[in-house]
């Protein structure tokens, strides 16, 4: 043979200069994946080794959202209508999960391993999850009883959730990692993923499940849409609110009201404020002297939104009316209330943050008005009294700072501190302390006829030594000018 032709390999030759084939990973069934989820849900090895197909890995991760579609229509007691389309509201979070699992597992396992992570990862949440979601639930239709729903130890309960659902995952996570560092840094991340996904559950009023008017003789809520051209009138209404505010009697104390009805979502709080304003003017001398803000579809274009900034303006509008050492400004609130004392705000898609009582004293404060009626309609409204109130203050709330109020539900027309005290005792006398006085009674037998179990409510009122002479001197200037 001639030295310049080259030889054919053998067969042995070529095998062991081509790269070996790569063995197909091993496939595993719907159960067993769930099993092993499952599995790293209580801290143990999931054992599952193996590669989801992609009809698996769909499959797998849609089953437990439509179980969260499932249990979203429980929520709504009657005909309702699904909005697939809110869903996609929240899927952001299944994109962001996926990074964190390939940022975590980098460098130690390829598109395979990412994949059967994302598979395991999903059921590994899933028996936490559906502990929050049934608790969530039972809160929304009123399951729970009264004295838990939305106290510390749900919230004790609820955090201990999403913890579970942090221990299971890092657990999980921990075994298939490719650097310490990078579990330390998706950890919090996770951490922080999730609390964003739970915020925005809650505080956004769109839902999968909404009520089916159509199936209702009730008519359908109305919505407010935010337009330019909303914004243009909101403000050209602020500055016609302002700018017709009635200017006081000189040499007596005039009566200027501002309510303040911030939760859209409850018709009664539009009720009730309207109520209070007319009140005020009618039975006050305030005609003129009155700022209503209020957050509702139906009045977006008649009334200012109320916001705390609106608040402060109107509380500085007002003072620059009136005469600060002399005249009284009665102040009216109305709202849900929780129990770190905030005052509840909705009204979607406009963004409202909640009321404190600190901020509405250094609005006051701020404007100089000496003589302060202030009344809290709100559930733990007791909370209000310590902040706001001075020797020149009346204040009085609708509960102590531990009891639930009562009438704020759809189906009431006003709440129980508002009808009996301003609806009626105020219509009788002139007096708030006299009224206050006879409205105690009558809240307690109706919070008895309805059946409220946690507690009586217990209005509380704190009455500043100085303020007490200018009340009864405007109640008997104002009884001598209406006989």
């Amino acid at each position: 043979m001639p030295e310049d032709i080259i030889a054919p390999p053998t067969p042995l030759e070529s095998a062991e200069e081509l790269p070996a084939s790569t063995p197909p990973q091993p496939r595993a069934g719907l159960l067993r994946w769930i099993a092993g989820g499952l599995r790293a849900s209580a801290l143990l090895d999931p054992r599952v080794d193996a590669r989801p197909a992609p009809w698996q890995l769909l499959l797998l991760v849609l089953l437990p959202e439509l179980a969260w579609t499932g249990l979203a229509r429980l929520e709504i007691d009657g005909p309702a209508r699904l909005y697939a389309t809110v869903n996609l509201n929240t899927l952001w979070s299944l994109g962001v999960l996926a990074w964190l699992g390939w940022f975590a597992l980098s460098g130690r396992a390829g598109n395979n391993g990412l994949a059967r992570w994302f598979v395991l990862a999903t059921w590994a949440m899933l028996p936490a999850n559906l502990a929050l979601s049934l608790l969530a639930l039972g809160y929304t239709r009123g399951w729970l009883p009264a004295t838990l729903a939305g106290s510390p130890g749900y919230w004790i309960a609820f955090g201990l959730g999403c913890a579970w659902i942090v221990l299971a995952l890092a657990r999980f996570t921990a075994r298939e990692a490719g650097a310490r560092w990078r579990l330390a840094i998706f950890v919090p991340a996770f951490t922080a993923m999730l609390a964003l996904t739970f915020w925005q559950s809650l505080y956004t009023q769109e839902r999968v499940w909404q009520a089916d008017a159509s199936a209702s003789s009730e008519p359908e809520r109305p919505r407010m849409r935010l337009t330019q051209e909303l914004f243009e009138e909101q403000q050209a209404l602020w500055d016609h609110t302002v700018e017709t505010l009635a200017a006081g009697t000189p040499g007596q104390a005039n009566v200027y009201g501002l309510v303040f009805a911030p939760y859209a979502s409850e018709d009664v709080f539009l009720r009730e404020s309207r109520m209070v304003a007319a009140l005020l003017e009618e039975r006050f001398d305030a005609k003129g002297r009155v700022i209503h803000l209020m957050n509702h579809a139906t009045t977006a274009e008649t009334l200012p939104w109320a916001t705390p900034l609106n608040l402060e303006r109107a509380i500085a509008a007002l003072a620059e009316r009136m005469d600060r050492e002399n005249d009284v400004l009665v102040v009216y609130l109305t709202s849900h209330g929780a129990r770190d004392h905030k005052l509840a705000a909705a009204h979607w898609p406009l963004s409202v943050p909640w009321l404190t009582p600190e901020e509405l004293r250094e609005a006051l404060d701020k404007a100089g008005i000496r003589h302060r009626v202030v009344a809290v309609s709100a559930c733990y409204s007791g909370g209000w009294i310590e902040p706001l109130a001075n020797d020149d203050t009346l204040v009085m709330t609708a509960a102590d700072a531990t009891h639930t109020s009562y009438g704020c539900g759809r189906l009431s027309e006003l709440t129980f501190f508002g009808r009996a005290m301003f609806n009626e005792e105020l219509r009788k006398t002139r007096s708030f302390e006299a009224a206050f006085a006879a409205a105690v009674p009558l809240i307690r037998q109706r919070e008895i006829d309805a059946g409220k179990d946690d507690g009586f409510s217990n209005p509380q009122i704190s009455m500043g030594e100085k303020i007490r002479p200018v009340l009864d001197q405007l109640a008997r200037r104002l009884d001598a000018a209406g006989k």
